[in-house]
């Protein structure tokens, strides 16, 4: 019997090589000419991508305002947490969450929540419905170390208990989608937060609901495509960062 409760997915349908090429790809497009030296600017596209498209996913605006500033909460929640996914802000909440996952969950709330509550306390307070705070809990471990498989099928585990628990009473996609972007850098697997599997989400969002709906209820066969549905989206996100990279180069 194996003392790692996730090795067992590793052998569900497709999982393993989805994994794979999600990590060659974006391992790949790291090594782009433009990505390095001048990832600071491409990581900056992508993150602007990244929280628009987080946004569109929960029904939220991708409109922007000439000013800069957004009309819809929720497109504003997911470019503040864009913002902190980018820079040195990303090395400082990276470091948070390979610590203490739940200060880093709770970190992301306040950035993706701060318009879409009334009372400010409860901004980063995870939702006290019986069975949150066990699942965090696991969740945190899970993140420190309790559990070796590929980045990209921990951060597709991390991203659906995220939305299956309803960690938070608010805001919760836009909270799932950046801790599973911070499973890829804190790994190492996307440590420029390059990639950009937030459009294929978006682009495929029937499967999206559907998939996270049937992980969060625990039936095999879901579990085992949300995790290669995932890995997909990672590994298409990396083809999206190759056009960023590419449009620098040329530019």
């Amino acid at each position: 019997m194996t003392s790692d409760p996730l090795a067992p997915l590793l052998d569900l349908p497709g999982v393993r090589d989805a994994a794979d090429r999600a990590r060659d790809a974006l391992s790949a497009v790291h090594r782009h000419p433009a990505n390095l030296r001048g990832w600071d600017k491409t990581a900056t596209e992508a993150s602007w991508r990244a929280g628009r498209s987080s946004a569109a996913i929960d029904g939220g605006s991708v409109e922007l305002r000439r000013d800069g500033d957004f009309d819809d909460p929720l497109l504003a929640g997911a470019m503040r947490v864009a913002q902190a996914l980018d820079g040195d802000a990303l090395d400082q909440l990276t470091g948070v969450f390979r610590r203490a996952p739940a200060q880093a969950f709770a970190r992301l709330h306040m950035l993706a929540a701060a318009d879409l509550v009334a009372d400010p306390d409860e901004l980063g307070r995870p939702s006290v419905q019986p069975g949150v705070a066990g699942r965090l809990d696991l969740l945190g471990q899970l993140i420190t170390g309790a559990t070796s498989v590929p980045a990209p099928v921990l951060a597709a585990v991390v991203h659906g208990e995220l939305l299956g628990v309803g960690a938070f009473p608010t805001a919760n996609g836009v909270v799932a989608r950046a801790a599973s972007r911070l499973v890829c850098t804190s790994s190492g697997l996307d440590p420029h937060n390059l990639g950009v599997p937030e459009v294929t989400w978006l682009r495929r969002l029937d499967d999206y609901r559907s998939l996270s709906t049937g992980f969060a209820d625990g039936d095999p066969t879901a579990v085992g495509a949300w995790i290669v549905l995932c890995c997909e989206a990672l590994e298409a996100g990396a083809g999206e960062a190759r056009s960023i990279a590419d449009a620098a180069r040329a530019g």
